[in-house]
């Protein structure tokens, strides 16, 4: 009987022994036998180097662990996650779980619950994964442009430096100082030309507009119509006097138009100064005067 109770004692510490193993290496796993879960799967196209016992994220707060990954072999390019998450998380339809790669390597899952207070998953449902891309993804996707930007800067500083190695600069920045003085002359006067001549000649402005529009003012007070009828009469009195001197049917029109006229009066002129010259260089032919009353012969 001590016999039997021996092998009793050491088979159930062998028993015990295993139990404290197996609850030991889950504790270590991250499981927790004690407490109740529920356990979900999660279809994925890529696993992305999650491992078994990663921590699953929910809003940030950490809600279970990975139990498995499996490989579907009969329809490559998809991977099954079993999860275990606590019993009191209610997953709501429509949620989602994605993958996150770490800086230092490694994977964590994070459930991204939907809005959704009537329906929710039931434990063994399949959720949805999407196939996000981590911040070292984008890491390396940005590597080739900022390989192109490295490069473009490199270019730029070769320039910078071929620029500055360059004489003319120093003749380059002189031109660029004058130039800059230049400016800030024009700058000067330009602005004493809009604060002392604009506003002198926009009040001659003004002025020539108020004389334009009293002009005006007096214009309308004028009876242009009495004026233009004069003016034209005037006109009218005009043309008739020009007919009338064009006219040989009055004595001034004969004076005017008379060819024989014109040459008798010439000829009346120049023999007046004929007469003229003749009593200039002859006078005492045709004066005769005396004291005594001789006549000189």
């Amino acid at each position: 009987m001590k016999f039997l109770t021996r092998e009793v004692k050491i088979g159930m510490a062998g028993i015990a022994a295993l139990a404290l193993l197996f609850i030991g290496i889950n504790f270590l796993k991250g499981i927790n036998l004690f407490k109740a879960s529920n356990y979900y799967y999660v279809a994925f196209k890529n696993a992305k180097e999650l491992a078994q016992s990663s921590p699953v994220y929910a809003d940030g707060y950490n809600i279970g662990i990975v139990r498995n990954i499996i490989y579907d072999y009969t329809q490559p390019g998809n991977v099954l996650v079993e999860i275990q998450v606590d019993n009191d998380l209610r997953i709501p339809k429509g949620s989602t779980a994605e993958l996150s790669a770490q800086m230092l390597g490694g994977c964590t899952l994070n459930l991204l619950l939907a809005n959704n207070p009537r329906e929710r998953y039931e434990p063994g449902d399949t959720i949805r994964g999407n196939d996000s891309t981590g911040l070292m993804e984008k890491a390396g996707a940005m590597i080739p442009q900022i390989e192109e930007v490295i490069g473009k800067v490199d270019t730029l500083l070769t320039s910078l430096n071929r620029l500055a190695a360059d004489p003319n600069l120093p003749v380059i920045l002189n031109n660029a100082q004058q130039i800059t003085e230049n400016l800030n002359r024009t700058s000067v006067q330009l602005d004493r030309l809009m604060n002392k001549d604009v506003p002198q000649m926009t009040a001659k402005f003004n002025k020539i507009g108020d004389n334009v529009i009293l002009l005006t003012e007096n214009l309308n007070k004028l009876d242009l119509a009495n004026t233009l009828n004069k003016v034209d009469q005037t006109l009218n009195d005009v043309k008739r006097t020009t007919a009338k001197l064009n006219s040989k049917d009055n004595s001034l029109g004969l004076l005017l138009n008379d060819d024989g006229l014109y040459t008798n009066l010439n000829l009346t002129l120049g023999s007046a100064n004929n007469l003229l010259e003749d009593l200039k260089e002859h006078p005492k032919r045709y004066v005769h005067f005396s004291l005594f009353g001789r006549k000189d012969k």
